[in-house]
């Protein structure tokens, strides 16, 4: 019989799990989280003490030991994430993990192989689908409300706040720049509501000032989906006052969603069809605290989670190709494989 009970160990003392993951694992019933790990001590202590964690570890190996430990939350810099993985499938941990999952296609399938193999389950933190408004909007789609969808469009151009201007706009080492942060975002959103997967992409990118080193800090990207849908794509990291949303539009109607792109439980859906427009209801929960809730429904062995390793390598797959693209000025094809 599945565990019922799940401790949750947080490899890396970040914002994200702060604000928004530890909550969430503690609103499922028997998840708590027992340990955080940091390399600096007295992060790693201090952040355990503030958040009610009862045990902080300074390395990965001496959480991975701790027998309290069932599961992990993996939010550490980008090219930490393979390594991280695969320590913790060999522990026999079971991994969310945020995304990208790596910076490398190769490198991802790595992760989810090894999960595999271990027999452990892997979900990749694509929160966004969890979204009462991404959801509805998929609905809508399949259901046939728009006819058959011609065209998307995500806006996703924001400012990246100060607490966060670090590594994200320096360390290319780590994968930085917006594509890797926002663009994958959009490839899993678009991904989930078509029920399609992308085939090529093409991109410009931009250095605003913003972002060091070569790096870009905003994008423009057009995507050919297997079903001909073609979707534009808009992120940044240095506007202030767009606002976020998504558009899909088809041979009977459009779909238009405002302020969805985000971590919070907002943002309204609209329907437009030959009848006029619409608000569609929709009844907001916590993104994190739905993901969570499937993620440990699938240790349990009911169902999958939210989005899964493979959803993982996927969307990077798309964000690998969009940055290609913007560097190359060529057509790319899009390669899972």
């Amino acid at each position: 019989m599945a565990k019922q009970e799940i401790g949750w160990g947080l490899v890396g003392a970040s914002t994200i799990a702060r604000e928004w993951a530890i909550d969430a694992i503690r609103a499922q019933a028997g998840n708590d989280v027992v340990a955080v790990m940091s390399a600096d001590p007295a992060r790693a202590r201090d952040y355990a003490q503030a958040n009610r964690i009862p045990v902080s570890y300074t390395s990965l190996a001496a959480l991975l030991a701790d027998p309290n430990v069932d599961a992990v939350y993996i939010s550490t810099t980008n090219e930490l994430h393979k390594a991280q993985t695969l320590a913790c499938a060999r522990a026999g941990k079971h991994v969310l993990c945020e995304k990208p999952l790596a910076l490398t296609l190769a490198d991802a399938r790595e992760m989810v192989a090894a999960c595999a193999r271990a027999g452990v389950v892997m979900g990749t933190n694509h929160h966004l689908r969890n979204a009462a408004t991404h959801r509805k909007i998929r609905e809508l789609i399949q259901s046939g409300a728009i006819g058959t969808p011609l065209f998307a469009r995500v806006f996703h151009a924001v400012y990246l706040p100060p607490h966060l201007q670090g590594w994200r706009l320096s360390n290319a080492s780590a994968g930085a720049g917006v594509i890797l942060d926002i663009t994958v975002h959009d490839a899993d959103t678009l991904r989930f509501v078509l029920g399609a997967e992308p085939v090529e992409a093409i991109a410009v990118s931009q250095q605003a000032g913003m972002a060091k080193g070569g790096l870009e800090d905003g994008v423009m990207a057009v995507l050919r989906f297997d079903n001909n849908v073609l979707a534009q794509l808009h992120d940044a990291f240095t506007v202030k006052f767009a606002g976020t949303g998504v558009e899909v539009h088809g041979t009977e109607g459009s779909i238009i969603a405002r302020d969805v792109m985000t971590q919070r439980p907002i943002g309204q859906v609209a329907l437009r069809t030959s009848q006029g427009e619409t608000n569609v209801p929709v009844v907001h929960e916590n993104l994190y605290a739905r993901g969570l809730h499937a993620f440990v429904a699938a240790v349990r062995g009911e169902g999958a989670p939210a989005a899964s390793g493979e959803d993982g390598v996927r969307s990077l797959a798309t964000a690998l190709a969009v940055l290609e693209a913007s560097r190359s000025g060529r057509r790319v094809e899009i390669k899972y494989q």
